[in-house]
């Protein structure tokens, strides 16, 4: 049945950066439809009592990896709770679509998810369907077989269109004029079926040491896939670029910048260097962004307010291989209990790993035992809950290497050990927040679901620096997770609260809502009948969450509705919003 709705007595703000104002909201048919003050509810009419509460857009997950975990986790809790209506995935160059043909293309396609994301090899292999070649039949696919209590939108990934088109030679080459051709044709399927553009990978090297496809593509390839996008307005190009381990984003930076400006197109950066150990990055980072923007560029640096956490296990992680740290990584990538136990046993390994640990990177903070937490133990062995420092007093043991790989083998592949994580650059993140090309809200959610749960950060960023420390107004911080995203997404009919808008809402008291802490469940399947775990949160609370007018999250518990589309551009002229959120700082 239709739902229809009347919110009552609350602060709307509505998403552009304008001061916020009593009203109340009418919601009929999915969309909004009026605001005004006094409304007198009609026949049928759910009464929402908002008073105290404030009254914003449904939050957008600017970068999120449900690709996988939404066919056999479609609730995608605990966003829901979290105020958010829609879900961006496919980003970092890697997608479900378009799928190669060849099982050891596919297979790199899954394994590439599984190590750089956490997200399990098993339900990617039995509970995808992998009935799709293209990008639209993989969206067509979605939407016959998934309920979503999201919007769902997507890129299309370049890692995929590489292997589509070049097969394993994708890891070593530049592609010849034929293969270039066949990405474009694929990358025009997925565009015109409302893909949200094309994402790519400058940054991360898979398990074996190896750049990613991505990589090896030279000026001509990216200029050609521009130039398909450029025919597709309100697309963009987004690229992840290395600000933490070989430090050639500023190189590549510069590169793609001046790409993007030569083809007219809108690219997204990820991101600005937001963290200490990243100072020497800095100057030049910011000089190139204040470039772009003085020469009226479509270009956005991406960024979230969280430092990255490190949770490391040792059946999964990158941890160890983005902090150059082969040795360790190694026994990570080394499959089945026994086979690693034996390693951790063996005297020509640890003398290995000894000198692996010894040459990470500089910055890579596992050099300090005192900034390692051993927080669980898979066989109860323990010591939990002291750091890697401790241990090797307790021990007597002089090298960390040595102290780790003797508690792993008494506490087993699934203990964890919590990395500290890099300090904030608060100066650089309070500019990024009122900054008119910067895009917030880098969750990663749905990823590192055995590591860490990055759903929820909308809300620290709405109680960290509005309601605690005054950072930015509450206005502006709705802005940078809502109307700014929801313009340079193309998704021109939500994002704001306006009358006609599709009604993706969120009420909440900011006094109520906070990030929860961690919690396991065991929710995944194992692909042996059981199930294994993952990292999620209870809920913020909001009092309520709208998507497309349903109520998705209601009275403290997700409802069970699944009213998500599959989204992507709209039609819609892009513009910024930098004067309104101006207007509200004054």
């Amino acid at each position: 049945m239709e739902i229809r709705l009347l919110i009552k007595g609350g602060t709307i703000v509505d998403g552009t950066g304008q001061p916020a104002y009593r009203a109340d909201l009418r919601v009929a048919d999915g969309r909004i439809a009026e605001i005004g003050t006094d409304l007198s509810p009609t026949r049928g009419e759910r009464i929402v009592d908002a008073t105290g509460c404030h009254v914003a857009p449904g939050f957008i997950e600017t970068h999120n990896h449900w690709d996988g975990g939404v066919w056999w986790n479609p609730n995608l809790e605990p966003l829901p709770g979290y105020g958010a209506t829609t879900s961006i995935n496919g980003n970092c160059g890697f997608s479900l679509a378009p799928a190669p043909q060849a099982e050891e293309d596919v297979s790199d396609v899954i394994n590439i998810f599984n190590y750089f994301e956490d997200i399990p090899e098993e339900p990617m292999r039995s509970v995808v369907p992998w009935d799709w070649s293209k990008w639209s039949e993989y969206k067509a696919s979605m939407q016959a077989k998934v309920k979503l209590p999201l919007h769902f939108a997507a890129f299309c990934g370049h890692i995929p269109l590489r292997l589509c088109a070049m097969g394993q030679d994708a890891w070593n080459r530049a592609a010849t004029a034929q293969e270039i051709e066949r990405m474009c044709e694929l990358l025009e399927d997925a565009l015109a079926a409302g893909a949200m553009g094309l994402s790519s990978n400058f940054l991360d090297y898979d398990k074996d040491e190896r750049p990613l496809p991505s990589q090896q593509a030279d000026d001509a390839e990216i200029t050609a896939l521009m130039r398909v996008l450029k025919r597709y307005p309100g697309t963009t190009f987004q690229v992840i670029l290395d600000y933490f381990m070989r430090k050639t984003a500023n190189v590549s930076l510069e590169r793609f910048g001046q790409l993007a400006k030569a083809e007219g197109i809108r690219m997204q950066w990820a991101g600005m260097p937001t963290l200490e150990f990243m100072a020497d990055q800095l100057p030049r980072a910011k000089e190139l962004h204040e470039q772009f923007k003085a020469e009226g560029l479509d270009i956005y640096t991406a960024f979230n307010v969280i430092s990255p956490t490190s949770v490391i296990n040792f059946g999964r992680t990158l941890v160890f291989g983005q902090n150059g740290n082969p040795v360790w990584q190694e026994l990570v990538n080394t499959p089945g209990w026994p086979a690693k136990a034996a390693m951790l046993s063996d005297p020509a390994w640890l003398d290995r790993a000894r000198v692996s640990w010894d040459n990470q990177f500089s910055h890579s903070i596992l050099h300090d035992p005192s900034a390692n937490l051993l927080r669980e133990s898979e066989s109860g062995f323990g010591p939990t809950g002291v750091t890697l420092a401790d241990y090797m007093e307790q021990t007597g043991i002089a090298h960390a290497s040595d102290a780790l790989a003797e508690w792993v083998l008494n506490n087993g592949q699934e203990s964890t050990v919590l990395k500290k994580s890099w300090e904030k650059d608060e100066d650089v993140l309070n500019d990024l927040l009122v900054d008119t090309h910067s895009l917030a809200n880098v969750s990663d959610a749905g990823a590192h679901g055995k590591l860490f749960c990055g759903a929820g950060y909308n809300v620290f960023l709405l109680t960290d620096y509005v309601r605690d420390r005054g950072i930015i107004s509450i206005e502006q911080g709705v802005h940078m997770l809502t109307g700014r995203l929801a313009d340079f997404f193309g998704l021109h009919d939500r994002g704001v609260l306006e009358v006609g808008k599709v009604a993706d809402i969120t009420v909440f008291d900011l006094n109520e809502i906070e990030m929860r802490p961690e919690k396991k469940i065991f929710d995944v399947w194992d692909g042996t009948g059981g199930r294994t775990y993952r990292y999620t949160r209870d809920p913020a609370p909001m009092r309520l969450t709208l998507v497309a007018g349903e109520p998705t999250f209601d009275q403290g518990e997700f409802t069970g509705r699944y009213p998500g589309q599959f989204i992507g551009p709209v039609a819609g002229e892009h513009e910024g919003n930098s004067e309104a959120v101006a207007i509200a700082a004054e």
